[in-house]
């Protein structure tokens, strides 16, 4: 199973070592990363592997957040993902 993490917020050192540190104590494993800074804002995108998750999509949201203070994070099923980006 895998989903997709978005982050979104003013530039600030330790942003990717926060989401992913966060990801690594809760065994999720990052696939691919792709993040990109637009003047003083950073925004990124993971695919990550969450076969090995053991609480909800909502707790691992809610810990990102709390790890990433002023950053807006969103974690989302690929299913539902998939079924929101169709055409």
């Amino acid at each position: 199973m895998r989903a997709v993490i978005t982050v979104v917020g003013k530039d600030m050192v330790g942003i990717l070592a926060g989401v992913s540190g966060v990801c690594a104590r809760e065994g999720v494993n990052v696939l691919e990363v792709t993040q990109s800074i637009l003047q003083e804002f950073f925004a990124m995108i993971m695919l990550v592997d969450i076969s090995k998750l053991e609480m909800p999509l909502t707790a691992l949201q809610a810990k990102l957040a709390e790890a990433n203070p002023g950053m807006t994070i969103h974690v989302m099923h690929e299913d539902i993902f998939n079924s929101m980006h169709r055409i």
